[in-house]
């Protein structure tokens, strides 16, 4: 583990993340140049995603990945969508000289994010990084000293935070109108037919050596021979994936965090096994993880890809009432009523007053993909603060990775906070 990452460096953090970025120089269209790493099938649809969010502020110059197929994929979709024709890298340090990129969009598979994020930053670009921010909590503390040092703006594709469902949420819980939170609870729940196992991405019929740089792809993970479902099914394996906890967990312990303004776990207990899916893949595809953080919340957290009826979400159970979001798209405050004890007229007065609301998400909103990427847009401008900076970043990936760490070890994971460093018991 790495040595300790004072409060003074995250105070510090924080004052970089509120500074205004400063572009030396826009494109001839006055706009931010974009140099776009990684257009698999989550990068691949974002294209479409930040021309839908910020069209007239950005321009993309510039894409790169290890196969050409998606590539060539993604050149003739910038023709159709974006109207230009962007130059094409197949090695990420050739991008980022280019003098025509001022801001990066990394899509690229979690194992290969602390390494391509510090080479941006040293080479003087904002970054818009997907989650998990780092693939290790060491990586993510580093990431964070980089990125303080570097005085550019970085946020992490967390876009939960930026849902409408999600800021109505914490505002809820900021007037007090559930009470204190002890309790919370989130889920995933996913399923496919036999044929089409999840995450059992598609494989392209012509990938090979051949038009697929797999030792880039590699980067920092231990070096194997070419293997066709761990480059396009990485989220299967543990070189390039924390699983579960890294791809979905991560997401509800951010907005959880978000809502209640909560940071790190003191403890986390983890279990789980590949139950439905025998598949030959290593992460498991049935988890559950339970946490324990400061003043007594408690964070109960479980998934299955074996059935999909209850979706995801998040509860909160406060002891004067319930929020619960469901699939990202509906929220509904319920105010206690204390049935255990009596009929709802025996509540407290003020509880007895609150009525039960319903929200639906904001049209054109979908999970806050399209605010979030604009948000980041507009920080690089000067024009805001990014909503999910480096520091709460690294929150999730300490959150995430306990979970991970927890289960592999088969042990009871303690956050040393002190030390910045996890301890097994």
């Amino acid at each position: 583990m790495t040595k300790e990452l004072d409060r003074r460096t995250f105070l510090k953090a924080a004052a970089v993340a509120a500074a205004p970025a400063l572009l030396p120089a826009l494109g001839a269209n006055n706009k931010v140049g974009i140099g776009w790493i990684g257009l698999g099938i989550r990068g691949y649809a974002a294209l479409d995603w930040l021309h839908t969010a910020a069209p007239n502020d950005v321009q993309i110059t510039a894409v790169c990945d290890t196969y050409q197929g998606y590539i060539t994929r993604a050149m003739d979709r910038m023709d159709k969508v974006w109207g230009n024709s962007p130059a094409r890298y197949n090695d990420y340090h050739d991008l980022l000289r280019d003098k025509n990129v001022d801001a990066v969009f990394i899509m690229t598979p979690e194992h290969l994010h602390h390494d391509i994020t510090i080479a941006a930053l040293r080479a003087g670009k904002h970054v818009y990084l997907e989650k998990p921010m780092t693939h290790t909590i060491e990586e993510g503390l580093n990431l964070v000293r980089e990125w303080k040092e570097s005085g550019k703006i970085v946020q992490v594709g967390t876009q939960l935070r930026s849902l409408s469902l999600y800021k109505k949420a914490k505002d809820l819980v900021q007037r007090g109108m559930i009470g204190e939170v002890h309790y919370a609870r989130a889920y995933d729940y996913r399923n496919a037919l036999p044929d089409n196992p999840v995450w059992r991405y598609p494989i392209p019929l012509d990938a090979s050596p051949e038009n697929t740089d797999w030792a880039r792809f590699l980067g920092p993970a231990p070096k194997r021979p070419w293997n066709r479902e761990r480059y396009f099914q990485w989220r299967l394996y543990w070189d390039y994936s924390g699983g579960i906890s890294t791809d979905l967990l991560v997401h509800h312990a951010d907005i959880i965090n978000f809502m209640l303004n909560k940071k790190v776990p003191i403890s986390c207990m983890a279990s789980g096994a590949i139950a439905r899916w025998k598949d030959g893949r290593e992460v498991p595809d049935t988890f559950a993880a339970i946490y324990k953080f400061p003043g007594d919340l408690h964070i109960d957290y479980n998934s299955y890809f074996g059935n999909e009826k209850y979706g995801n979400g998040e509860q909160l159970c406060g002891d004067e009432g319930t929020i619960e979001v469901n699939n990202r798209n509906e929220l509904y405050f319920t105010p206690e009523a204390f049935r255990g004890f009596g009929t709802t007229s025996n509540a407290p007065e003020h509880v007895r007053a609150r009525k039960p609301v319903h929200y639906t998400r904001e049209a054109g909103e979908d999970d806050g993909v399209f605010n979030h990427f604009r948000n980041f847009i507009q920080a690089v401008l000067g024009n805001e603060q990014v909503i999910t900076p480096p520091t709460e970043g690294l929150q999730g990936v300490i959150i995430s990775y306990m979970a991970t760490l927890s289960f592999r070890n088969e042990k009871k994971v303690v956050w040393e906070d002190g030390e910045s460093k996890v301890r097994f018991i």
